[in-house]
């Protein structure tokens, strides 16, 4: 017991004989050290190899981003991509931020059903709001005539698009920020007479200042590495996502790709670097002695909150009702009678039915072999004798992925793994490939999660079961699993919608063979079979939607016949 506990809080401490089990979890630290360096941290590194050489892998320095920094269409793909960014910016913060005080600081009627419309979006590939966009404004739209002599192709296809994309992360980050509040500032600020109006201006946005920014900086960064929405309804448009996708696919230029991917990752490095910064030096907002804040009863509020929710909810029910709608439609919008027809995926480009069974698989792949790594690696390292240089280096890289573009990481795989010297070279164009790149780009939230159920866990669990002399393993199984399982469907269901509606991640990684469902609706769309790309669209949402409410049924029945010890 003295042993083991001089090796947790000393790991470097090598007199000490370790036992069988512990030498198995070193191992195993080392391992998933080893395993994250490979598929995390060498593609990334590929990038900035292939940044510097030429096409026919000579090095030349900083001669491709100069090269590309004199370029008018590089310049004005930087530009578009910041300006429609910027522009979404202006309208999802307000918009998220008001249904976020609707659902916090009101008694709004029925708020479940408003929050559950509100996320809705999280369930969709980025490529279906354009699809409705065309269906409703494109030259074939019934409501183009809503847009005069302006057309829906371009930035504001772009943005309408985004802004139905980032309102659910806004919202999110910003409910949260908005669920904490210390009554006592509200009852102070009202006796000295304050407005309604300062109360919200002097109180509650400067309490909230530290989510408003965290939510700007992930919606910019969405915006600018987005590779869906300007692909299908973009137009004439460029951004940089677009031109990274036609210098690697187009014209095969890995080391123009290789610098426009460090372009992008330049502001998710930023605005990780300013959430790290404000992190420090933002303040707890509550304290021991504060009192929770309740709304009171306001009809005003409520009445316009509401008319501010519904006009939000019919907007998001819109960009997901018409592509679904359309689907089974004959022919959009002449032939409205219902058909299945457009659901024959082998009649037309895309890969067909393979594709959304490609999609299936690899989203339960990576749901279980995503979250038994997420838990393991973070049960090793926190409640475990992990030497101290793995564990050091898993806390580094588990992190780097939220600062890391889905396209950025899909461009380091290419890079890396369809390398002919690489030892790894044969997993290119395989599935194991796509599950390996899709837990590596979702993995810190996944690891966020569990690593923070985990340490609400008391220690001393561990150190009785050493004392009992029972392996690590014996407490991780029957009691530290039980206790986390609530996060770890948190984790399931995260990882298993975000690898049906991803596109960026993989659209460098597929072969004919491994051909996905988000990918297939891109290919159909770009060969002009709109229905059925919405077709495959409504199919993700219907698959995504069928996985949470089984994830929440299997919690629910955990909770009554598993974990009946939470309600004792």
């Amino acid at each position: 017991m003295m042993a083991w506990a001089w090796q947790r809080f000393h790991p470097v401490g090598l007199n000490i004989r370790r036992s069988a089990d512990e030498q198995l979890a070193v191992a195993l630290v080392w391992l998933l050290a080893a395993l994250l360096l490979v598929f995390l941290a060498w593609p990334l590194a590929s990038i900035l190899i292939k940044a510097v050489e030429a096409r026919d892998g000579s090095f030349v320095g900083l001669d491709n981003l100069l090269a590309l920094l004199t370029e008018p269409r590089l310049l004005e793909a930087s530009w578009n991509s910041i300006r429609l960014a910027l522009m979404t910016l202006a309208l999802v913060l307000p918009m998220a931020l008001a249904f976020a005080f609707a659902l916090t600081r009101s008694r709004l009627w029925e708020r479940p059903v408003f929050r559950l419309i509100a996320l809705a979006p999280l369930l969709a590939p980025s490529l279906m709001p354009a699809i409705s966009l065309v269906y409703l404004f494109g030259n074939q739209g019934v409501l183009k005539d809503w847009l005069g002599d302006s057309s829906i192709y371009g930035p504001l296809g772009i943005v309408l698009g985004e802004v139905f994309y980032t309102f659910p992360h806004a919202l999110l980050i910003l409910a949260t920020a908005l669920s904490v509040a210390d009554a006592r500032l509200y009852e102070a600020a009202e006796v000295l007479g304050a407005s309604k109006l300062r109360r919200f201006m002097t109180v509650t946005l400067p309490n909230a200042r530290y989510g408003l920014l965290s939510a700007g900086m992930v919606v910019f960064t969405l915006v600018v590495t987005d590779f869906g929405v300007p692909k299908v309804i973009g137009g004439q448009t460029n951004v940089l996502a677009l031109e990274a996708y036609k210098q690697v696919i187009g014209q095969q230029n890995f080391g123009k790709g290789a610098v426009i991917g460090l372009l992008l990752l330049l502001p998710a490095v930023l605005s990780f670097s300013v959430e790290r910064w404000l992190a420090r030096s933002h303040g707890a907002a509550m304290s021991g002695r504060s009192v929770s804040y309740q709304p009171g009863r306001n009809h005003v509020r409520d009445v316009l909150l509401g008319v501010c929710c519904s006009g939000i909810c019919l907007f998001l029910l819109a960009m997901l009702g018409v592509a679904i709608a359309a689907a089974f439609m004959k022919l959009w919008p002449y032939d409205l009678s219902f058909t299945l027809d457009h659901f024959d995926f082998d009649q037309v480009d895309g890969g067909g039915w393979l594709a959304f069974y490609n999609s299936l698989k690899l989203a339960a792949l990576t749901t279980l072999v995503g979250t038994a790594v997420v838990f393991f690696t973070a049960y090793l390292i926190s409640k475990t004798p992990a030497p101290r240089l793995p564990a050091n280096l898993i806390r580094s890289l588990v992190l780097l992925p939220m600062a890391v573009p889905g396209l950025v990481l899909g461009l380091g795989y290419i890079f890396c793994f369809n390398d002919p010297a690489h030892p790894l070279h044969g997993l290119y164009g395989s599935m194991t490939i796509l599950v390996a790149a899709t837990v590596a780009h979702f993995y810190t939230t996944a690891h966020l999660t569990v690593a923070t159920s985990l340490r609400q866990i008391d220690a001393e669990i561990e150190a009785v079961a050493r004392s009992l002399r029972r392996p690590w393993w014996t407490a991780c199984l029957r009691v530290t699993l039980p206790i986390s399982l609530p996060a770890l469907l948190d984790v399931a269901r995260y990882l298993f919608v975000s690898s049906m509606t991803t596109v960026s991640c993989v659209i460098f990684l597929y072969t004919p063979d491994t051909v996905l469902a988000s990918v297939a609706v891109l290919n159909m769309d770009d060969a002009g079979d709109t229905a059925p790309a919405a077709a495959m669209a409504s199919l993700i949402v219907a698959s995504s939607l069928l996985a949470t409410l089984l994830i929440n049924l299997l919690g629910w029945w955990l909770n009554r016949h598993a974990q009946a010890w939470r309600t004792a």
